[in-house]
């Protein structure tokens, strides 16, 4: 298995931010539209759009489409992907 330490950096880079690692947590939640994340922060709507792309272009959020909305959620499977990555370097140094 070839590790892909370049997405995962990636990933990791987009959450070293701290707005959004919190979009992450607000979205753990559930899906969310874009006016309710955006009532979250004291951000303007292109800033948000730049996170969220920035989340979607690594993989950690989905987005869909709802008539004139656009809502997001957390793409389950990528942050599991990482979750994983981490867990295999814990193992490894615990087994030295």
């Amino acid at each position: 298995m070839t590790i892909e330490y370049k997405n995962y950096a990636k990933c990791l880079k987009v959450l070293s931010d701290e707005t959004r690692l919190e979009i992450m947590d607000l979205l753990s939640e559930g899906e969310m539209c874009a006016c309710a994340l955006l009532d979250q922060f004291s951000i303007t709507q292109p800033t948000l759009s730049y996170h969220m792309k920035m989340m979607k272009d690594c993989g950690l959020v989905d987005s869909r489409k709802d008539g004139i909305w656009v809502k997001y959620s957390v793409n389950h499977e990528k942050l599991d992907e990482l979750k994983d990555f981490f867990q295999t370097m814990a193992k490894q140094n615990t087994t030295v």
